[in-house]
């Protein structure tokens, strides 16, 4: 299995008949801002280094941001601020996230979501996340990466759960790393939603913080 050959699959996915249903619903009705662009409006699949030691995992796409632009974490107010940490931090090289064609390039990382499809109010269900968990796992097999940065507690709680990690010290904290049995660093970060940005829950320099954390960790510092 091949990234190419799982991101086919990912894209082609009907296996949650109520995100189908809202993810497509939202690329026909679409955003007034948006009313003349053409929604992606399928799952969307990761993107980045193919031989990336860093994964990146959200949360899910958002109706009108991923779900419309068909990358991860494209064209949306997360986006605006996670790209410019990542160019600051010299894992990409520029600062914005327009379009799939707008010339993004990933250096050493790969992002990657809990969930592939537009859920409402932005909530998967449980159910819904077990069934994206697969396509996840696949990710990490391919990959094998060093540091996976997890951008919220749900993203948290699902890498956990596919590593079996069941220690009780293992708890969601910004800022805080923990070491799996296998040797995979697991790194925590609130995620950059506006819920968090424009609260001042996540500063700047918070999430500058967490890139070169990632940094230290891949040099084994």
């Amino acid at each position: 299995m091949t990234l190419e050959k799982l991101n086919q699959q990912i894209i082609q996915c009907r296996k949650c008949p109520r995100l189908v249903e809202w993810r497509e619903e939202m690329a026909q009705v679409k955003r007034k801002a948006y009313r003349d662009e053409e929604y992606w409006g399928k799952p969307v699949p990761g993107f980045g280094d193919t031989q990336a030691r860093v994964l990146v995992v959200g949360l899910a796409p958002g109706a009108h941001g991923s779900n419309r632009t068909g990358r991860q974490f494209t064209g949306d107010a997360s986006g605006n601020f996670l790209f410019p940490a990542l160019h600051r931090a010299g894992f990409a090289n520029q600062a914005s996230a327009e379009s799939r064609g707008d010339g993004l390039i990933l250096k050493d990382m790969y992002i990657t979501a809990s969930g592939r499809c537009a859920p409402p109010d932005n909530k998967p269900s449980p159910e819904e996340l077990n069934n994206c968990q697969p396509f996840l796992e696949r990710e990490i097999k391919i990959l094998k990466p060093k540091v996976i940065v997890c951008l919220g507690r749900i993203a948290f709680e699902r890498i956990l759960k596919i590593f079996l990690a069941r220690n009780p010290v293992f708890k969601f904290t910004h800022g805080v790393s923990y070491h799996l049995a296998n040797g995979v660093w697991v790194l925590c970060s609130y995620h950059p939603s506006q819920q968090n940005t424009l609260t001042g829950k996540l500063t700047t320099k918070m999430f500058d913080a967490i890139w070169a954390q990632a940094r230290n960790l891949l040099e084994g510092e």
